[in-house]
């Protein structure tokens, strides 16, 4: 017999999506919020974040999920972003690295920012931002990357916080995404 596929219905941004609930363990779904294919959401979504940002000279995301959001608060805001590769590239020299245990990826990551982009932050104004927060190790991993650049970070942003994430004072966001315990 065929599963029937849960939703959860929210608005974000004045946009309204049906996002799957997804086992990721015995006890626990989530609510997958996947900005790739949807255009209207990260436009608006960028917009609406912008607007409760601090003043940046650049944002800076990891690669994947996050790029959509960091290109257009960069398209719409300061002009300038920067993504942390998950692999070191042939055009990357001398890259920093730092690990990264994500909830949504089964196995320990990496993040790589290569000298060059190091040395474009340093010493500069950088929101970090990303689609979901949730356990924070993402951007935990963003931010030291960051540091280790010698960037300032004037703020963490995402568009949802999931879980207790929505209860830190320590992160921008535009909407609480609930977990879904079984």
């Amino acid at each position: 017999m065929e599963k029937k596929q849960r939703f959860y219905e929210m608005n974000i941004a004045g946009c309204t999506r049906q996002l799957p609930l997804c086992p990721v363990s015995d006890f626990l779904d989530i609510a997958a919020f996947i900005m790739f294919d949807d255009v209207e959401i990260t436009v608006k979504a960028a917009a609406e974040l912008l607007k409760i940002c601090p003043e940046h000279d650049y944002v800076m995301t990891a690669e994947a999920k996050g790029i959509p959001l960091g290109y257009e608060l960069a398209r719409q805001g300061c002009g300038k972003y920067i993504v942390a590769r998950k692999g070191v590239k042939v055009y990357m020299t001398d890259p920093l690295e730092v690990e990264v245990h994500s909830i949504t990826t089964a196995h320990i990551q990496k993040l790589y920012l290569s000298s060059e982009e190091a040395e474009k932050i340093k010493g500069k104004r950088v929101l970090i931002a990303d689609d979901v927060i949730s356990t924070g190790e993402s951007l935990a991993a963003i931010e030291e990357l960051a540091v280790r650049a010698g960037a300032i970070v004037v703020g963490r942003a995402a568009v949802l916080a999931e879980g207790d994430a929505a209860e830190r004072n320590d992160i921008i966001f535009l909407e609480k995404l609930p977990l879904f315990f079984k």
